[in-house]
């Protein structure tokens, strides 16, 4: 009798254990006509937040049905999509949407916002839960540009989160060139001090907090530490803030969580 009911306590101490995990699905979202939006979403227990992430390069991750990625899998915000999701944040993983290779030329165009749009509505729906945009890199063009085109929108984000944003770009607008003025949000700016990449150098971040100069709350965070490797532009560089993605992603969350 003991036994069996240790073994009927254990089951059920597992069978909680299963309904408190992280449920991971992929969701393909009709945006506009003809146009999906895929993204990986993330479902914590007792989420208190929800954030789109937007990974850098190309941005086309690539997502199959099974949740792998094609591309991009090492990048910082897709790495920690898992560590974000364990801070209590439901994580939507945006890839590139259905009519586009890439999102090379598309992250600062109206139909790159629509897109955003209709996740961050549907995530509402879904969760009823604030809804912030985290960028990294190249993201964080896609990032800012949705949340300052939305400035004036009763829809527009919940709050930012810039991590080793692109502060000078001659192909495309760098994140300073925006109407960063015009947010009224909370925003946070993340980089690594020693940040090697040529687009993100973290002398220039006093120019990008310089211009937000209407939001409600505002901090920036100078990274140090990790581990450097490769092309200082890479997700494994400090870039990338390899081997500091754990400290990052907690500082991240308590900034979004915190009232």
């Amino acid at each position: 009798m003991k036994n069996a009911l240790t073994a009927l306590l254990l089951l059920f101490a597992w069978a909680q254990l299963c309904l408190a995990e992280t449920v991971q699905r992929v969701v393909d979202l009709p945006t506009q006509p003809g146009v999906t939006q895929r993204f990986l979403l993330l479902t914590p227990p007792d989420a208190k937040a929800a954030v789109i992430v937007f990974a850098g390069g190309h941005g086309a991750l690539n997502i199959d049905d099974r949740g792998g990625f094609g591309w991009g899998g090492g990048n910082f915000l897709v790495r920690t999509r898992e560590q974000f999701a364990q801070q209590g944040l439901v994580v939507a993983v945006i890839d590139k949407p259905s009519d586009v290779p890439n999102l090379n030329q598309r992250r600062q165009t109206p139909e790159h916002v629509e897109d955003v749009r209709a996740v961050m509505a549907w995530l509402r729906a879904q969760t009823k839960l604030p809804v912030w945009l985290i960028g990294t890199s190249r993201g964080t063009q896609s990032a800012a540009w949705v949340a300052t085109a939305l400035a004036d929108a009763p829809d527009r984000p919940d709050g930012l989160v810039l991590t080793a944003t692109i502060l000078s770009d001659k192909q495309e607008r760098a994140v300073p060139e925006m109407a960063l003025e015009h947010l009224n949000i909370p925003v946070l700016v993340v980089h690594h001090e020693n940040d090697g990449c040529v687009h993100c150098r973290h002398g220039d971040i006093p120019q990008l907090m310089d211009k937000l100069i209407n939001v409600p709350r505002k901090a920036r965070f100078a990274v140090q530490g990790g581990i450097s490797r490769g092309n200082p532009c890479d997700a494994w560089a400090d870039h990338g803030f390899n081997g500091v993605e754990k400290d990052v992603v907690e500082s991240i969350t308590a900034w979004i969580l915190a009232k």
